[in-house]
């Protein structure tokens, strides 16, 4: 039987996955901006968020959430983590029962401390929950660029069946039964790179990039195993790999953020300028009390925190991670 799916969110990660999966199945994507749902149908493009990007004619787009979510047999969540549950709760009266919902978001939510996974169960109970995740920038797989990306779900059939779903051409998908891992491994390395894009932005060299992105999958890695996920799962695509994709990509937000604040910009100002959504500004407050709630140490995590919330300039945060004490490289710090 052919799956039809229904994904919110007309944001270029979003699109991406539509265009993807209209190669395996019917999709409708729902966005609450007409011009963007207009673009889609009729130029076959995505100009806000993919410039310059054809669009298969198959991808349709509309701006009634009813439509994209009543005839779904899978619904996919393309929404930020700042409004993921309020558009979970419009589409929760158009959503038939025991359909599986995919959260494509990297992020945790400000008010609760809740990842999108635990969002999705509370609003929606009885549904199969799981998460599409992995080192995937949207304009590299539109460009038809070779990547992989992890299919998580708790539930080994339902995940294996949804992994035909994604699977598309050179977007190789894999599953993963570790959905706390997974999920985690997404929100955290955005704080780290932040930290890492903060280093470039100073003009720090490549021996202190590699130096904060490995220091820093030990920090996530040491707060995500005491949260419940698996060791492993942090060495592969949606942790390390993640990791490696965020922190030294161009195309990263996350990073970009940080190279603008190593540069002087204030925060707000920097926010300003984007239309895109850097989930590790948001996340930050969030992972922070996470890390004190499990007595976690994440000094990455504490300095680009206290930056983001205009408490320390960049360059006295980045000092003081340099000139932290160095004890065994299995210790905390």
């Amino acid at each position: 039987m052919e799956l039809k799916v229904g994904l919110l969110g007309g944001g270029s990660w979003g699109t991406t996955v539509a265009s993807l999966v209209s190669r395996n199945a019917p999709i409708k994507i729902w966005a609450r901006d007409s011009e963007t749902v207009s673009d889609i149908n009729n130029d076959h493009r995505n100009s806000k968020y993919l410039p310059d990007i054809k669009l298969p004619p198959a991808l349709t787009a509309t701006s009634e959430i009813g439509e994209a979510v009543s005839g779904a047999d899978v619904l996919v969540m393309g929404i930020p983590s700042s409004n993921f549950r309020a558009v979970l709760e419009e589409a929760k009266q158009y959503l038939r029962p025991w359909v599986p919902v995919i959260s494509l978001t990297k992020g945790l939510e400000l008010a609760t401390g809740m990842r999108m996974t635990e969002v999705i169960e509370e609003v929606l109970p009885g549904h199969p929950v799981g998460v599409l995740t992995g080192p995937n920038l949207a304009r590299e797989i539109m460009a038809g660029q070779a990547a992989a990306s992890v299919i998580s779900m708790e539930d080994e059939i339902i995940v294996k069946q949804l992994q035909q779903l994604f699977h598309s051409g050179l977007f190789r998908v894999y599953t993963n039964t570790d959905l706390l891992g997974c999920e985690l491994g997404g929100v955290l390395k955005n704080i780290i790179a932040i930290a890492v894009g903060m280093g470039d932005g100073l003009g720090a060299g490549d021996n202190t990039r590699s130096a904060l992105i490995t220091r820093g999958l030990a920090e996530i890695t040491r707060l995500g195993v005491a949260m419940g996920g698996k060791p492993e799962t942090f060495a592969g695509l949606t942790g390390m790999g993640d990791m490696i994709a965020t922190c030294t990509s161009p195309l990263s937000r996350n990073r970009h953020v940080g190279v603008e604040l190593g540069k002087g910009r204030h925060i707000d100002e920097i926010i300003a300028d984007m239309h895109m959504v850097a989930e590790g500004v948001k996340s930050a407050p969030t992972v922070i009390a996470l890390a004190r709630k499990y007595g976690v140490e994440m000094p990455i995590a504490e300095d680009v925190f206290e930056v983001t919330k205009g408490k320390r300039s960049a360059v006295r945060a980045f000092r003081g991670l340099v000139n932290q004490s160095a004890g065994a490289e299995s210790d905390a710090g």
